[in-house]
């Protein structure tokens, strides 16, 4: 059982709306398509328990991440043919360190254009606040569901 008030334990277990569902999941991982305004296409990849810091993945946490990442980083390539994937760690939220989750999020020189490279485009994305639809995020994930599953 998640820590209740978690952003990242709520969606997992349903007590917040999680638009496109879980999307794929191993063992010790979740993949998720991302809430904010990453635009769509950015998926999060979280572990299945509450955990704060890196240092406290247990071994299979830590054996299953490297290729969850890699799976997930291919699925967004190839579903959204992006320049670059961004693969990010993000475990703050209002200066407090929260469930790590790592941000997969295809960039396209368009995007770099308009908002700015590397953290600078994640940063103005939030300030722009331009949160995709659900019903893009839906069929999105429904995508990618078929493509983890192949």
């Amino acid at each position: 059982m998640g820590i209740e008030g978690c952003l990242a334990c709520d969606l997992a277990e349903g007590r917040i709306p999680l638009p496109g569902g879980l999307i794929h999941e191993s063992a010790h991982w979740l993949v998720e398509h991302c809430v904010g305004p990453l635009g769509v296409g950015t998926l999060i990849v979280k572990p299945r328990r509450h955990v704060v810091h890196v240092w406290e993945l247990d071994g299979a946490e830590a054996e299953e991440l490297g290729p969850m990442l890699r799976e997930a980083s291919d699925v967004v390539a190839r579903l959204t043919e992006p320049d670059q994937v961004y693969v990010c760690l993000w475990s703050h939220a209002g200066g407090v360190p929260v469930h790590i989750h790592f941000v997969i999020q295809p960039v396209t020189t368009k995007q770099r254009n308009r908002l700015g490279g590397a953290a600078s485009l994640q940063a103005a994305m939030f300030a722009a606040e331009e949160l995709p639809a659900h019903r893009d995020v839906e069929a999105f994930a429904d995508r990618a569901r078929t493509t983890f599953a192949a």
